[in-house]
């Protein structure tokens, strides 16, 4: 007799199994519908990830070619300035300012470049500097005289400025925020490349005439401003630039290509909009950029004294002379050959390449600041031991082998931390309404401490000895330690808005990067816009 409810079969055996069973079955079948379901989100979100990867990565390399151009003049011009001299025989002062000036000039690109991409965009920007750079090699190229010459240099160093002003902009502004600190770092690569490039080139075309070989030697410089051409039909505007013209939809659209999760798009766009002052009551809007950056608020002060000064430090550490002169370097050190100076001076550029990667890979995970010591630290020993050498070991094998050995080790040092990292924290820490602006400054800061100190090396390693300038610049690099451990914040794993909020006490100024941004501050942030 079977239990009360649950009928018996005609073998007297009762129903529940058949009917557990099947319950058991679509059970089973439910669980693997979810499990399907979960598995085809995670590889949509996995696809997803990396094609946002590749796209944020394309943009990134597109828009550093600028710094190629940038880094190939540094390179090419410590070679190309041997046969210039031999071939149009221009003094020991004209050499100098023909080096230097490209530095000078580029400010005025630098501070074009700010008002330029507000008003064209930054993707124009960078074809616009492209264009100016490419006319300035042709004139180079073909020039008869130092006066032509120098005619050259000058549009070059336009459009130089044009570039390095807005390459780290760009890519900071159309980066997630994950990997900025990385990817803000490509023009750093990219001008370290210019550099290696600039020197192989060097060394490859020094065999043909004194007549011909710098003029092809600057001719190669064409190249790359070319691809930029190409660059421009892939890369898209910046998200940022594109809200500052409430041109909405389209900067949710490249958002969407931008960042991984597409639920966090509109969360993104609604801090950029907040940022960028979208409504008209606001009161910044009534003031002009430039009178805001000359009388400003103690936030912006606070901005403008990192950005600016991380900016001076980079150059007046000597880091353009070590690189621009580096046969001069070596030739004190005991090296007279021509084509053993520049074949010498490509290991400095491998040296420099090389160690740009650790800087890459380290970045976004041990912060800017660890970067910054090991950086500096390590470049005011170096600096310290080239002069020592230069001065005491006199010529011979031991002092070339040791002068080569920390010229290498300054420049690695410097690819290490200050040389990309400068450009990052300096994308990074300006509001948006000033972010190009601003950092146009910065660039200007750069530009003129570059040709500062290329115009003057040569003059004061004849006042004080080579050894004697490098321990100078030894000194500046000590002092450089210590703005970075006051001045620096850590900015590492903080969105663009989040950063702005640590200038705006100073304790987050002095402490920035300690802890996170409180909730509190970033509502702070938003009633002050």
């Amino acid at each position: 007799m079977g239990l009360v409810g649950i009928p018996e079969n005609g073998k007297g055996e009762m129903g529940l199994d058949l009917g557990a069973k099947n319950k058991y079955r679509r059970m089973d079948s439910e669980l693997a519908d979810a499990d399907f379901d979960d598995a085809s989100d995670y590889i949509h979100q996995q696809q997803r990830k990396n094609s946002t990867r590749k796209y944020v990565l394309a943009c990134a390399v597109f828009a550093s070619l600028n710094s190629v151009l940038l880094g190939y003049d540094v390179g090419v011009m410590s070679g190309a300035i041997l046969f210039i001299q031999e071939d149009l025989h221009i003094t020991e002062v004209q050499q100098e300012v023909l080096v230097g000036i490209l530095s000078i000039v580029s400010l005025f690109g630098s501070l074009a470049g700010g008002r330029t991409s507000d008003h064209i965009g930054r993707k124009w920007t960078m074809a616009l500097a492209a264009v100016v750079f490419q006319s300035g090699a042709i004139v180079m190229t073909f020039a008869p005289s130092f006066q032509i010459l120098m005619i050259g240099r000058f549009l070059a160093g336009v459009g130089i400025g044009l570039g390095v002003m807005i390459a780290p902009v760009y890519i900071a502004e159309i980066s997630p925020t994950v990997a900025r600190g990385s990817l803000t770092s490509f023009p750093e690569i990219f001008i370290n490349l210019g550099i290696l490039l600039g020197y192989v080139s060097n060394y490859a075309f020094s065999g043909l005439s004194v007549h011909t070989s710098w003029r092809v030697m600057l001719a190669v410089g064409i190249l790359p401003s070319i691809f930029i051409g190409f660059a421009l039909f892939i890369i898209p505007e910046s998200p940022r630039w594109l809200v500052m013209q409430n041109r909405i939809e389209e900067a949710r659209s490249v958002l969407v290509k931008t960042i991984d999760d597409e639920n966090e798009v509109d969360d993104r766009l609604a801090e950029i909009l907040v940022a960028a002052n979208a409504g008209s009551s606001s009161k910044h809007e009534q003031k002009a950029v430039w009178r805001e950056m000359l009388s400003p608020s103690p936030a912006l002060r606070r901005m403008l004294v990192t950005g600016f000064g991380i900016q001076c430090f980079q150059q007046i550490t000597g880091i353009d002379a070590t690189v621009y002169y580096s046969p001069e370097i070596l030739r004190t050190a005991g090296i007279t050959d021509n084509t053993k100076l520049l074949a010498a001076t490509v290991a400095v550029g491998v040296s420099k390449t090389l160690f740009i990667m650790v800087a890459i890979l380290l970045i976004d995970k041990v912060g800017r600041k660890p970067l910054l010591y090991v950086s500096t630290i390590g470049m005011t020993v170096c600096l310290f031991s080239l002069g020592f050498t230069l001065t005491v070991m006199g010529q011979g094998a031991v002092g070339i082998g040791l002068a080569i050995f920390f010229v290498c080790a300054n420049v690695g040092f410097f690819s290490v931390g200050i040389g990309p990292v400068c450009w990052v924290v300096t994308s990074e820490i300006f509001p948006l309404r000033l972010r190009a602006q601003a950092a146009a400054l910065g660039a200007v800061g750069n530009r003129v401490c570059s040709g500062v100190v290329a115009m003057s090396f040569l003059s004061v390693s004849n006042a004080i000895t080579v050894g004697g300038t490098f321990l100078v610049f030894a000194a500046v690099s000590a002092v450089s330690v210590a703005f970075v451990y006051w001045l620096v914040p850590e900015t590492k794993g903080k969105s663009l808005e989040e950063i702005e909020v640590l200038f705006e006490s100073e304790r987050g100024w002095r402490g920035g990067g300690k802890g996170e941004v409180e909730m509190g501050d970033a509502e702070h942030l938003v009633q002050n816009e």
